[in-house]
């Protein structure tokens, strides 16, 4: 985005300066990924920069460590886990939050305030709460340790996320279409598809 000619000096001097502050932003930020992705191909066992590295000699290069990664049973098995874990408790939470902000969307809805409250009161409490919380809550049915217990945690941290941005989407969507479709005969899944 280009200056308008009109532009002061001192209007011209903010515009460069916050480019120049969000790029320090952006390095202090990615700097670190940076420097641990070649470190990553380090042919020796310890964290740093040889002189072979330096050098880009190919000796002092390697992929042990991914190696290590790829043939390790645990990483493997941890990685499917999480990777299980994190669509299930994606699709979950995407699913109840678009429902509970389809329901808090609608004008004849009572008590919207104090339901969005409770709704997103997951956001709110501190982490270590709402884990120490839910995790006694679990063990108590003895499911401390299922993935049904660790899914529906993270489905708990992440339906407000949804629920505040679907809500967002839907605060000026006009309810009468929605009455429209209803008077020309389609059903609430039509509705809904057409609502999009």
């Amino acid at each position: 985005m280009s200056l308008p000619a009109y532009a002061g000096p001192g209007e011209r001097a903010w515009h460069y300066g916050f480019r120049f502050i969000c790029a320090l932003i952006f390095l202090f930020l990615i700097f670190p990924i940076v420097v641990i992705v070649p470190l990553s191909f380090n042919a020796l066992p310890y964290f740093t920069f040889t002189e072979a590295m330096l050098s880009l000699d190919p000796a002092g290069y390697s992929l042990r460590w991914y190696n290590a990664l790829l043939g390790s049973e645990e990483w493997m098995s941890s990685i499917r886990n999480s990777l299980f874990i994190a669509t299930s408790s994606s699709l979950i939470a995407t699913f109840l939050g678009t429902l509970a902000a389809l329901g808090l969307s609608r004008p004849q809805m009572p008590a919207r305030g104090l339901i969005t409250a409770i709704l997103i009161s997951p956001m709110i409490v501190p982490l270590i709460i709402t884990a120490a919380a839910l995790f006694s809550f679990y063990a108590r049915f003895q499911l401390g340790n299922s993935f049904f217990a660790i899914i529906m945690s993270h489905v708990v941290l992440g339906a407000p996320f949804v629920v505040i941005t679907v809500t967002a989407a839907l605060s000026n969507f006009d309810q009468s279409l929605i009455r429209a479709s209803q008077s020309l005969g389609a059903d609430g899944v039509t509705t809904f598809c057409a609502r999009r």
